[in-house]
């Protein structure tokens, strides 16, 4: 089987799955390129992906699992039988059941699950002092991503239909992970550097910044804390403050390569 269309669905607060999956998606080939970013827009109606269609979805790992406002947003597309690469992002720590919580969630969509991948981006409580994967997805990351879309396409060139393939063995368990309570807290603004730019209201994937009484002001039981305005504040103006970042910095700081399952 061989795809001329290439669609890649995504939700990437801080870049890190996007160019993941542009990665393998120029490893695909392919003559044209669909995309769904689903970072910003909730799909107002059922959206149908075609059987012509090879596609890839990668969404980044919240505690083991994947990103639920992700989860809800995918509930919008819909397939019959068409190919699909399950692509998720971590940083650095583990992505124990999201890579399997994806691909049931793909299936259950309609969709068959041809390879899938795990591939690491900083985390998103990484900073400067405490570095979590920074820089990452790098070079290296970005070879392995289009390496693997190479695979991928071999892979299905090689046979006639969906149904030669054998099912997909990936890591992960169900049930899946309970993730704990979540503690609801939110980045904070330095109001001297501040300049009321609204970037962050901008950048915020679930609306949660406002201006309130002329101060801006971030929702905790909103914020996912992707840390999106953090770290695209133009004056750095946005922090958050965690006793996460330095566990993560000394547990988790070597190196962990991508997994595949192809």
């Amino acid at each position: 089987m061989e795809y001329k269309n290439i669609h890649i669905i995504y939700f990437s607060p801080t870049h890190t799955s996007a160019k993941t999956a542009y990665a393998i998606a120029e490893g695909l080939g392919g003559d044209v390129l669909l995309e769904s970013d689903i970072t910003y827009d909730v799909p107002a109606e059922e959206l149908e992906v075609h059987e012509d269609e090879l596609t890839i979805v990668a969404a980044p790992v919240y505690g083991g699992r994947v990103a639920e406002v992700a989860v809800e947003r995918l509930r919008a597309f819909h397939a019959h039988r068409a190919p699909v690469v399950p692509v998720v992002v971590y940083g650095n720590r583990d992505y124990e059941d999201a890579l399997k919580e994806l691909s049931d969630v793909l299936i259950d969509a309609g969709f068959v699950p041809v390879s899938a991948g795990a591939f690491i981006g900083e985390h998103s409580f990484s900073r400067k002092d405490m570095p979590i994967a920074a820089g990452r997805p790098d070079d290296a990351d970005y070879e392995t991503a289009v390496n693997f879309g190479r695979a991928v396409k071999e892979k299905l060139e090689k046979v006639d239909e969906l149904s030669c393939l054998k099912p997909l063995d990936m890591k992960g368990n169900f049930p899946y992970k309970v993730k704990g309570a979540s503690t609801p807290q939110a980045p904070v603004t330095n109001e001297d550097l501040c300049t009321q730019c609204e970037y962050c209201i901008d950048v915020c994937p679930v609306s949660a910044i406002s201006i309130i009484d002329d101060r801006m002001f971030s929702d905790p039981a909103v914020c996912i804390k992707c840390c999106a305005c953090v770290k695209e504040c133009p004056e750095d103006a946005r922090t958050f403050d965690t006793p996460y970042t330095a566990m993560l910095h000394k547990n988790f700081s070597a190196r962990r390569e991508p997994e595949l399952f192809i």
